[in-house]
C-alpha cells in the first residue's frame, strides 16, 4: 500500500512538473508577441494620452504642459465640430446599410447551391482588395467627364454629375463606396451564423404554422443576436476611423468639396502632419477613442438589456 501511494505521489509530481514546463514554454513563446504588441500598440496609446496634455511639436512632443486646454480648444474649433458631425453621419449610414444589406444577402445565400461559392467570392472580393486601389477605381467611376456612373446615367438623359465635387453629393458617394467595400465581410459572418443555426428550430416553427417572414424575424434574427452585436461594434469602429477613401477620393482634387467630407481622422492627420500641432492632434485622437468606447458600451448595454428575450413557438406561429 505504501509503495502504491509512493508511486502515485511520484507520478503526480512528474505530471505537475510536465504541466509546469508546458506552461513555461507557452508563456515564453507568446512573450515576444506580447512585447511587440505592447511596443506597437499599447505604449503609443498611453503616450498619446500624455501628449494630449501638452502643447507640443514634432521636435518636442512635450514642450509645455497645458492640461485640458487642447480639449477645451477642440470643442471651440468649428472645423473639429464639423468633422465630428461628418464622421457621425458617415458612421451611422455605413453601419446601418452595411449590416442590413449583409443580413439580406446572407439570407439569400444561406441555402447552398452550386453557384453559392461563386456568389460568396464575388461579394467578398472587395473586402480583400486594398483600400487605395479601390478608392482610385471608384474615383474614376464618379468622374464627371469619363466616369462609368455618369455614362450609364446618360442613357436615361441625366446630365453628368460631379459626385466628388459638389458638397451635397460627395459624402453620399463615399458612403456608397464604403458600404460596397465592407458589406461582403459582414455577409460572410452572418452567413456562417445562419448556417450554424440548428435546423430543428426552423422546422419546429414551420410545423407550428410560422410563415417565412416570421421564421426570419422571430427565430433567425434573435439567434443571430451575438453576431449582430459583433458586426455592429466592428462596423462602428471602422466607420469612425474613416480616412483613406476620403483622402484618396477628394484630397487635392480640383474643385474638391472642401470640408463637406472632412472627418475626424483626416482632421487629426492635417493637424499632426501638416500643421505639426501634435498635442492638439493627440487630443483629437483621445476624443475619438472616447467616442468609440462610449458607443461600444452603449451597444453592449442595449444588447444586454434585451438578452432575456426568449424565442417562443406556439399556436399561430413564432412569438
Amino acid at each position: 500500500m505504501n509503495r502504491n501511494n509512493a508511486n502515485a505521489i511520484t507520478l503526480r509530481r512528474r505530471m505537475n512538473e510536465t504541466e509546469r514546463k508546458k506552461r513555461i514554454f507557452v508563456y515564453c513563446s507568446i512573450l515576444p508577441v506580447i512585447a511587440i504588441f505592447a511596443f506597437v500598440r499599447i505604449i503609443p496609446i498611453f503616450k498619446n494620452f500624455v501628449y494630449s496634455l501638452f502643447e507640443s511639436t514634432v521636435v518636442n512632443p512635450m514642450q509645455e504642459f497645458v492640461g485640458l486646454k487642447n480639449f477645451v480648444d477642440l470643442f471651440r474649433d468649428p472645423l473639429f465640430l464639423l468633422s465630428l458631425r461628418n464622421t457621425s453621419i458617415f458612421a451611422l449610414f455605413v453601419t446601418v446599410f452595411s449590416v442590413v444589406l449583409a443580413v439580406l444577402l446572407a439570407a439569400l445565400l444561406v441555402n447552398q447551391s452550386k453557384l453559392s461559392p461563386l456568389y460568396e467570392t464575388l461579394y467578398f472580393l472587395p473586402v480583400i482588395t486594398p483600400m487605395v486601389p479601390v478608392a482610385v477605381v471608384w474615383k474614376w467611376i464618379y468622374d464627371p467627364t469619363y466616369g462609368l456612373l455618369n455614362y450609364i446615367l446618360s442613357w436615361f438623359g441625366i446630365q453628368p454629375i460631379g459626385w466628388l465635387v459638389y458638397p451635397n453629393t460627395a459624402m453620399v458617394a463615399i458612403i456608397i463606396m464604403s458600404v460596397w467595400k465592407i458589406v461582403g465581410y459582414n455577409m460572410i459572418i452572418f452567413l456562417v451564423g445562419m448556417r450554424d443555426i440548428p435546423e430543428t428550430y426552423i422546422e419546429a416553427a414551420r410545423i407550428d404554422g410560422a410563415s417565412t417572414n416570421q421564421v426570419f424575424w422571430k427565430v433567425i434574427i434573435p439567434l443571430l443576436k451575438p453576431i449582430l452585436l459583433f458586426v455592429f461594434v466592428i462596423s462602428t469602429i471602422n466607420s469612425f476611423n474613416v480616412f483613406t477613401q476620403v483622402f484618396v477620393m477628394t484630397s487635392g482634387a480640383q474643385g474638391a468639396p472642401g470640408n463637406a467630407v472632412r472627418t475626424i481622422v483626416f482632421d487629426i492627420y492635417e493637424n499632426g502632419f501638416r500643421y505639426f500641432r501634435t498635442g492638439y492632434a493627440a487630443a483629437e485622437a483621445v476624443v475619438l477613442f472616447a467616442i468609440i468606447l462610449l458607443l461600444t458600451f452603449i451597444q453592449f448595454g442595449i444588447s444586454g438589456g434585451s438578452g432575456d428575450k426568449k424565442i417562443k413557438i406556439g399556436k399561430g406561429g413564432a412569438n
